[in-house]
Protein backbone atom coordinates (compact mmCIF):
# COMPACT_ATOMS: atom_id res chain seq x y z
CA UNK A 1 0.00 0.00 0.00
CA UNK A 2 3.17 2.43 1.00
CA UNK A 3 4.13 1.37 -2.61
CA UNK A 4 0.82 2.51 -4.04
CA UNK A 5 0.12 5.45 -2.17
CA UNK A 6 4.03 6.69 -3.24
CA UNK A 7 3.72 6.23 -7.22
CA UNK A 8 0.20 8.04 -7.18
CA UNK A 9 2.06 10.86 -5.01
CA UNK A 10 4.87 10.98 -7.96
CA UNK A 11 2.33 10.33 -10.38
CA UNK A 12 0.45 13.20 -9.14
CA UNK A 13 3.36 15.30 -8.34
CA UNK A 14 4.67 14.89 -12.45
CA UNK A 15 0.89 15.86 -13.94
CA UNK A 16 0.34 19.09 -11.61
CA UNK A 17 3.91 20.89 -12.03
CA UNK A 18 4.89 19.14 -15.15
CA UNK A 19 2.13 17.31 -17.37
CA UNK A 20 -0.33 20.52 -16.98
CA UNK A 21 2.29 22.91 -17.87
CA UNK A 22 3.69 21.57 -20.64
CA UNK A 23 0.70 20.64 -21.92
CA UNK A 24 -0.88 24.53 -21.66
CA UNK A 25 2.34 25.67 -23.68
CA UNK A 26 1.90 22.97 -26.17
CA UNK A 27 -1.74 23.87 -26.85
CA UNK A 28 -1.11 28.06 -27.15
CA UNK A 29 2.00 27.23 -29.48
CA UNK A 30 -0.14 24.34 -31.77
CA UNK A 31 -3.15 27.07 -31.69
CA UNK A 32 -1.23 29.79 -32.34
CA UNK A 33 0.45 28.15 -35.27
CA UNK A 34 -2.51 26.67 -36.53
CA UNK A 35 -5.44 28.87 -36.14
CA UNK A 36 -7.96 30.20 -38.96
CA UNK A 37 -10.12 32.59 -37.39
CA UNK A 38 -12.27 35.48 -38.51
CA UNK A 39 -14.35 37.80 -36.83
CA UNK A 40 -16.10 38.55 -40.02
CA UNK A 41 -16.58 36.91 -43.48
CA UNK A 42 -17.53 39.51 -46.61
CA UNK A 43 -20.40 36.98 -47.87
CA UNK A 44 -21.71 36.34 -44.88
CA UNK A 45 -25.12 37.54 -43.32
CA UNK A 46 -26.00 38.09 -40.10
CA UNK A 47 -28.37 35.23 -39.51
CA UNK A 48 -26.13 32.42 -41.70
CA UNK A 49 -24.59 29.31 -39.38
CA UNK A 50 -22.38 28.43 -42.24
CA UNK A 51 -20.86 30.28 -45.45
CA UNK A 52 -18.24 29.87 -47.72
CA UNK A 53 -14.54 32.02 -47.97
CA UNK A 54 -12.12 31.37 -49.90
CA UNK A 55 -13.28 27.52 -51.22
CA UNK A 56 -13.24 26.82 -47.11
CA UNK A 57 -16.84 26.10 -45.14
CA UNK A 58 -16.64 28.22 -42.38
CA UNK A 59 -19.16 28.26 -39.43
CA UNK A 60 -20.02 30.40 -36.97
CA UNK A 61 -19.17 30.34 -33.00
CA UNK A 62 -21.40 31.35 -30.39
CA UNK A 63 -19.54 35.06 -29.84
CA UNK A 64 -19.77 35.59 -33.69
CA UNK A 65 -16.34 34.49 -35.01
CA UNK A 66 -15.69 31.95 -37.91
CA UNK A 67 -13.86 28.92 -37.54
CA UNK A 68 -13.41 26.32 -40.54
CA UNK A 69 -16.19 23.92 -40.46
CA UNK A 70 -14.20 20.75 -40.51
CA UNK A 71 -12.78 21.98 -37.30
CA UNK A 72 -15.82 22.57 -35.83
CA UNK A 73 -17.61 19.58 -36.70
CA UNK A 74 -14.76 17.39 -35.22
CA UNK A 75 -14.91 19.03 -32.07
CA UNK A 76 -18.62 19.02 -31.70
CA UNK A 77 -18.07 15.37 -32.86
CA UNK A 78 -15.50 14.81 -29.60
CA UNK A 79 -17.05 16.72 -26.82
CA UNK A 80 -20.10 14.11 -26.08
CA UNK A 81 -21.51 15.65 -22.92
CA UNK A 82 -19.50 18.65 -22.61
CA UNK A 83 -20.68 22.45 -23.69
CA UNK A 84 -19.43 23.77 -27.27
CA UNK A 85 -16.82 26.52 -26.57
CA UNK A 86 -17.87 29.89 -27.57
CA UNK A 87 -14.98 31.48 -29.20
CA UNK A 88 -12.85 30.45 -32.17
CA UNK A 89 -9.65 30.00 -29.85
CA UNK A 90 -11.87 27.64 -27.58
CA UNK A 91 -13.08 25.60 -30.83
CA UNK A 92 -9.39 25.20 -31.46
CA UNK A 93 -7.91 24.79 -28.11
CA UNK A 94 -10.29 21.67 -27.84
CA UNK A 95 -9.29 20.75 -31.03
CA UNK A 96 -5.74 20.60 -30.59
CA UNK A 97 -6.42 18.51 -27.53
CA UNK A 98 -8.35 16.23 -28.91
CA UNK A 99 -5.80 15.21 -32.16
CA UNK A 100 -2.28 16.33 -31.22
CA UNK A 101 -2.16 16.45 -27.31
CA UNK A 102 -4.19 13.16 -26.61
CA UNK A 103 -3.03 11.85 -22.84
CA UNK A 104 -2.41 8.28 -24.08
CA UNK A 105 0.38 10.17 -26.31
CA UNK A 106 1.32 13.20 -23.75
CA UNK A 107 1.92 10.84 -20.46
CA UNK A 108 4.38 8.45 -22.24
CA UNK A 109 6.21 11.18 -24.10
CA UNK A 110 6.06 13.37 -20.70
CA UNK A 111 7.02 10.44 -18.70
CA UNK A 112 10.16 9.36 -21.25
CA UNK A 113 11.31 12.74 -21.31
CA UNK A 114 11.72 13.55 -17.35
CA UNK A 115 13.08 10.47 -17.01
CA UNK A 116 16.19 11.23 -19.54
CA UNK A 117 16.29 14.42 -18.44
CA UNK A 118 16.62 13.42 -14.63
CA UNK A 119 19.63 10.38 -15.93
CA UNK A 120 21.38 13.12 -17.98
CA UNK A 121 21.34 15.63 -15.14
CA UNK A 122 22.63 13.26 -13.00
CA UNK A 123 25.48 12.21 -15.32
CA UNK A 124 26.31 15.64 -15.39
CA UNK A 125 26.53 16.72 -12.13
CA UNK A 126 28.58 12.91 -11.00
CA UNK A 127 31.02 13.99 -13.69
CA UNK A 128 33.81 16.08 -13.27
CA UNK A 129 32.91 19.49 -14.34
CA UNK A 130 29.46 19.00 -12.88
CA UNK A 131 30.43 17.80 -9.88
CA UNK A 132 32.07 21.26 -9.20
CA UNK A 133 29.55 23.19 -10.39
CA UNK A 134 27.35 21.91 -7.94
CA UNK A 135 29.78 22.49 -5.04
CA UNK A 136 29.92 25.92 -5.92
CA UNK A 137 26.92 26.83 -6.32
CA UNK A 138 25.77 24.94 -3.07
CA UNK A 139 28.83 26.87 -1.10
CA UNK A 140 27.93 30.20 -2.58
CA UNK A 141 23.86 30.09 -2.55
CA UNK A 142 22.70 27.39 -0.64
CA UNK A 143 25.01 27.64 2.23
CA UNK A 144 24.44 31.46 2.69
CA UNK A 145 21.18 31.96 2.47
CA UNK A 146 19.67 32.76 6.12
CA UNK A 147 16.90 30.73 6.18
CA UNK A 148 17.54 28.28 3.49
CA UNK A 149 20.87 26.83 4.73
CA UNK A 150 19.07 25.03 7.73
CA UNK A 151 16.60 24.05 5.64
CA UNK A 152 18.59 22.48 2.84
CA UNK A 153 21.02 21.69 4.84
CA UNK A 154 18.93 19.33 7.28
CA UNK A 155 16.87 18.06 4.14
CA UNK A 156 20.51 17.06 2.12
CA UNK A 157 21.98 14.97 5.42
CA UNK A 158 18.42 13.26 5.14
CA UNK A 159 18.51 12.56 1.34
CA UNK A 160 22.05 11.38 1.15
CA UNK A 161 21.60 8.52 3.78
CA UNK A 162 18.22 7.84 2.60
CA UNK A 163 19.90 7.66 -1.25
CA UNK A 164 22.91 6.44 -0.18
CA UNK A 165 24.01 3.46 -2.34
CA UNK A 166 26.32 2.03 1.01
CA UNK A 167 23.14 -0.06 2.92
CA UNK A 168 23.73 -0.09 6.37
CA UNK A 169 25.88 -3.69 7.00
CA UNK A 170 25.07 -5.46 9.92
CA UNK A 171 28.00 -7.72 10.92
CA UNK A 172 26.43 -10.01 13.31
CA UNK A 173 23.74 -10.66 15.41
CA UNK A 174 24.26 -9.95 19.51
CA UNK A 175 21.96 -10.47 22.60
CA UNK A 176 22.96 -6.89 25.20
CA UNK A 177 21.15 -6.61 28.49
CA UNK A 178 19.32 -3.71 27.45
CA UNK A 179 17.21 -1.28 28.74
CA UNK A 180 18.18 -2.94 32.26
CA UNK A 181 20.40 -5.23 33.70
CA UNK A 182 18.43 -8.94 33.31
CA UNK A 183 16.68 -7.98 30.14
CA UNK A 184 18.47 -9.27 27.11
CA UNK A 185 17.56 -7.75 23.62
CA UNK A 186 18.97 -9.16 20.47
CA UNK A 187 21.04 -6.44 17.95
CA UNK A 188 22.74 -6.09 15.41
CA UNK A 189 26.28 -4.92 15.38
CA UNK A 190 27.02 -1.77 12.47
CA UNK A 191 30.41 -1.02 13.76
CA UNK A 192 33.12 -0.08 16.18
CA UNK A 193 32.38 2.12 18.34
CA UNK A 194 33.52 6.26 18.59
CA UNK A 195 37.40 6.33 19.92
CA UNK A 196 36.41 8.38 22.64
CA UNK A 197 33.95 6.03 23.91
CA UNK A 198 36.32 3.57 23.40
CA UNK A 199 38.92 5.27 25.36
CA UNK A 200 36.52 6.10 28.46
CA UNK A 201 35.46 2.36 28.62
CA UNK A 202 38.66 1.31 28.34
CA UNK A 203 38.16 -1.57 26.21
CA UNK A 204 36.49 -2.09 22.64
CA UNK A 205 32.73 -0.98 22.46
CA UNK A 206 30.42 -1.81 19.49
CA UNK A 207 27.86 -0.08 18.29
CA UNK A 208 24.46 -1.54 18.12
CA UNK A 209 21.09 -1.04 16.54
CA UNK A 210 18.28 -2.64 18.86
CA UNK A 211 15.65 -3.01 16.51
CA UNK A 212 12.05 -2.37 17.95
CA UNK A 213 8.87 -5.15 17.45
CA UNK A 214 6.96 -6.17 15.31
CA UNK A 215 9.02 -3.14 12.64
CA UNK A 216 12.53 -3.61 12.85
CA UNK A 217 13.04 -0.71 10.67
CA UNK A 218 13.03 1.58 13.45
CA UNK A 219 15.18 0.96 16.98
CA UNK A 220 17.97 2.23 19.26
CA UNK A 221 21.27 2.92 18.62
CA UNK A 222 23.52 2.07 21.56
CA UNK A 223 27.03 1.49 22.68
CA UNK A 224 27.91 -1.03 24.28
CA UNK A 225 31.25 -2.96 25.32
CA UNK A 226 32.04 -5.83 23.80
CA UNK A 227 32.90 -8.00 26.41
CA UNK A 228 29.13 -6.87 27.94
CA UNK A 229 27.41 -8.79 24.29
CA UNK A 230 27.09 -12.19 23.44
CA UNK A 231 27.25 -13.72 20.10
CA UNK A 232 24.33 -15.72 19.06
CA UNK A 233 24.41 -18.40 16.33
CA UNK A 234 21.60 -17.26 14.20
CA UNK A 235 21.69 -15.44 10.76
CA UNK A 236 20.47 -11.80 9.92
CA UNK A 237 16.94 -13.64 8.63
CA UNK A 238 15.89 -16.07 11.61
CA UNK A 239 17.11 -12.61 13.71
CA UNK A 240 14.52 -10.78 11.61
CA UNK A 241 11.85 -13.27 11.48
CA UNK A 242 12.62 -13.80 15.95
CA UNK A 243 12.03 -10.00 15.37
CA UNK A 244 9.16 -9.46 13.35
CA UNK A 245 7.22 -12.32 14.82
CA UNK A 246 7.42 -10.72 18.47
CA UNK A 247 9.67 -13.82 19.60
CA UNK A 248 7.37 -16.66 17.90
CA UNK A 249 9.55 -18.11 15.39
CA UNK A 250 12.56 -19.28 17.29
CA UNK A 251 15.15 -20.98 14.85
CA UNK A 252 14.86 -24.77 15.04
CA UNK A 253 18.74 -25.18 16.54
CA UNK A 254 17.73 -22.49 19.48
CA UNK A 255 14.35 -24.63 20.63
CA UNK A 256 15.16 -24.91 24.26
CA UNK A 257 13.76 -28.28 24.44
CA UNK A 258 15.50 -31.61 24.36
CA UNK A 259 18.71 -29.06 25.16
CA UNK A 260 21.07 -30.12 27.63
CA UNK A 261 20.25 -26.47 29.41
CA UNK A 262 16.52 -26.88 29.43
CA UNK A 263 17.57 -30.20 31.17
CA UNK A 264 19.36 -28.59 33.99
CA UNK A 265 17.08 -25.46 34.10
CA UNK A 266 13.84 -28.27 34.52
CA UNK A 267 15.85 -29.83 37.28
CA UNK A 268 16.63 -27.16 39.28
CA UNK A 269 13.06 -26.07 38.77
CA UNK A 270 11.14 -29.29 39.80
CA UNK A 271 10.79 -30.26 43.76
CA UNK A 272 12.32 -32.71 45.02
CA UNK A 273 10.73 -36.03 46.52
CA UNK A 274 10.80 -34.74 50.13
CA UNK A 275 10.25 -31.56 49.01
CA UNK A 276 6.68 -33.14 47.72
CA UNK A 277 6.71 -35.30 50.89
CA UNK A 278 7.02 -32.40 53.51
CA UNK A 279 3.92 -30.83 51.30
CA UNK A 280 1.76 -33.47 51.35
CA UNK A 281 1.97 -33.71 55.29
CA UNK A 282 1.81 -29.85 55.47
CA UNK A 283 -1.16 -29.99 53.58
CA UNK A 284 -2.88 -33.09 55.44
CA UNK A 285 -2.23 -31.29 58.83
CA UNK A 286 -3.65 -28.60 57.47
Amino acid sequence: MLTIVIFIWIFATIQNYILVPVESTARTAIVWFIQDIHRDLPDAAPEDVTTTYDSTVYHKTGNGQWVPEKIYNAVYDNLHDQLMPQTGYGVYEQYVQQVFLKRKLTIPFVLSVCILALYFAGKFLAGGLGRILWNASERQIMHRLPIIRNVYGSVKQVTDFLLNEQEIQFTRVVAVEYPRKGMWSLGFVTSESLLDIQDKAGEPVVTVLIPTSPMPATGFTINAKKSETIELNITLDQAFQFIVSCGVVVPPHQHTQGSPVAGQIQARLKPTENESVSKDVHSQNG
